[in-house]
This record gives structure tokens, C-alpha cells and sequence, in this order.
């Protein structure tokens, strides 16, 4: 199997990465030739535009930023639409719309072809060693068909059924990440003005009921003062954004989720659209005067688990 991989950011070419240390034949396209110069290096494949990816692969993934990129990949006269043919697999990997993903996934059924949603979670540390987890919409039979890329790129792959679904499904659980990373900066707000060793505090929650993915990760690099999650602020928004129109256009009253675009917001203007979405907690320290630090954190985080085969949960 052929693949082309689009969109080489901080999440896009880890998991091109994967692929090409598993040896899968890859060819690759991005707008920043610095990076398409490094998978060049590694003996992939650089092609000119998407059209070109497509005609030329099997399986055409893309990874990109935000709903309104991936359509102009998809849709402009050079995208991938236009070189896409029968059996040919679209595997969107972006956060991205349930309705566009369906949108774009007619557009690519009336090219014969088949359309597969498959965003991942777990944090640009877990790409990088292919222990992500990737959860996959659409056709059963071409599910089964990539697993063995999606095995490569990802630890845990979870098929959640029809085209969009793994969308939803996606836009919950940064919902909920974003959630309990406000609150993140309320307990350690706590924690700190009470006077608490701030280090063992992180052991605490870490055994307690109160311990989240969020903390085990997020914490660590809010201690360590870096703040460097490889995730930024406009994006946290994008993924708040979505999932609270989400539940508009389900006409579902929520209380949390109106409040956390308004935090973020807010975190925007104050540290800017590209600080790290970690930096929320920092509307914590500098109302109170204080600051969460704490010595042994690293200032960026690494999956120290081996990297194994992946398998469908």
C-alpha cells in the first residue's frame, strides 16, 4: 500500500514518521519546504501539490490545522479531489466538523473513493513513538484495510462506526481535556497559596481520585514553568469551538462548555493565539500573584513507554 501523508505540523509528522520507521512507501506534501526537505532525507517521496499525492497513492491521510484548511486541500483545482480515483481511502486525521467531514466525504464517495475520519488523542509525545490513540469512522472494510498503517502510527485504535463519528467522538475528549485543565490551575491555585510541597502534591493527585491524562502529562510542564505541550491556544479554541456548536445543533443546554470557550478567550488575548494552551493555567497565577513551580519537571514531555504494535480496542 501506497500512502501520502499531507500536513507535516507537530502531531502530522510524527505520525508520518512512524510510518516510515515501520517502512511503509510514503510520500509526503506540506507548505514548509524545510520540513517536506526532511522526510526527502529520510527517502520519501516530495510531490508538488495534493492532486499529485493522490494520483499517486493508495491511501491519502491529512493532518492539518483546521476544518477550513482541510477543504481548501481537498476542493482547490490542485487538491486531492481532483486526483482521487476508485478505492482509492481518504483518512481525515484533523480535528475537523462532523458535518464537513461528511461534507467532504460525499464529495469523495462520488469519486468511487472512500472516506474514513481518524483523528488521534493522547498528546504529540505519544505520535512521536506510535503509542497514540486513533479512533476511526466510516466503511468497516476499508477500516480493516489501513490497520495496518493505523497499527504503526497509533498503540490503541478504536472503529466507532459510521463517517463522523470518530469526530465526535474527538471533539468530547479535548472538550473534557480542556476541562480539567482549567481546573488544573484552580487546585494548584489551592495548592499553592495553602502552602503545599507542590512536587509531592503532583504525586497526590497523580494516586488519587481527582488524577486525570491531563494532570499526568500537563501538570508536569505547568511545574516546570515551560509550559511546552506542543499544543496552542487558537487551537484549544478551534476544538472548544467545535464541540460547543456541537451541542447547539443538538439544542443541548450545557453550563461548563460556554464558560471554558469564554477562559480561553480570554487566555488568547491575554498570552496570544500561539502561546502554548498550557498557559491557561498562568490567568490563575498572575490574578493571584503567585507562580506553580516546582524543581524535577521536565520542560517538555517524552513517552518513555517502548513503542509497540498497535491493535484495535
Amino acid at each position: 500500500m501506497k500512502i501520502g501523508f499531507i500536513g507535516l505540523g507537530n502531531v502530522g509528522r510524527k505520525l508520518a514518521g512512524s510510518l516510515i520507521r515501520n517502512n511503509f512507501d510514503v510520500t509526503v506534501r506540506d507548505i514548509d519546504e524545510n520540513l517536506t526537505n526532511e522526510f526527502k532525507k529520510l527517502g520519501c517521496k516530495v510531490v508538488k501539490s495534493p492532486k499529485e499525492l493522490a494520483e499517486q497513492t493508495d491511501l491519502i491521510i491529512t493532518s492539518l490545522p483546521s476544518p477550513e484548511v482541510s477543504a481548501e486541500v481537498m476542493e482547490s483545482e490542485d487538491g486531492i479531489l481532483n486526483g482521487l480515483s476508485e478505492n482509492k481511502i481518504w483518512l481525515e486525521m484533523s480535528t475537523t466538523d462532523e458535518d464537513e467531514v461528511k461534507r467532504l466525504g460525499n464529495k469523495v464517495t462520488s469519486k468511487k473513493a472512500i472516506p474514513l475520519d481518524g483523528p488521534v488523542s493522547g498528546g504529540c509525545h505519544r505520535a512521536a513513538t506510535g503509542n497514540i490513540a486513533i479512533f476511526v469512522g466510516g466503511e468497516r472494510k476499508a477500516f480493516e484495510k489501513i490497520l495496518p498503517a493505523l497499527t504503526v502510527m497509533g498503540r490503541k485504535v478504536l472503529h466507532t462506526g459510521e463517517l463522523g463519528s470518530a469526530s465526535v467522538l474527538k471533539v468530547i475528549t479535548n472538550y473534557l481535556a480542556s476541562v480539567h485543565l482549567v481546573a488544573l490551575g484552580e487546585a494548584w491555585t489551592v495548592a499553592k497559596k495553602s502552602n503545599l510541597d507542590l512536587a509531592k502534591t503532583f504525586k497526590g493527585i497523580a494516586v488519587s481520585s481527582g488524577n486525570s491524562f491531563v494532570h499526568e502529562t500537563e501538570s508536569q510542564v505547568i511545574l516546570n514553568g515551560s509550559y511546552n505541550i506542543n499544543f496552542t491556544m487558537d487551537l484549544v479554541l478551534k476544538d472548544t469551538g467545535l464541540f460547543d456548536s456541537l451541542a447547539k445543533k443538538l439544542k443541548a443546554p450545557l453550563e461548563i462548555s460556554p464558560k471554558i470557550v469564554k477562559i480561553f478567550e480570554d487566555g488568547q488575548k491575554k498570552y496570544g493565539s500561539r502561546a502554548w494552551s498550557s498557559m491557561i493555567v498562568k490567568r490563575m497565577e498572575d490574578l493571584n500573584k503567585i507562580d506553580f513551580r516546582a524543581k524535577g519537571f521536565p520542560d517538555e514531555l517524552v513517552d518513555n513507554e517502548p513503542e509497540e504494535k498497535g491493535y484495535e480496542i
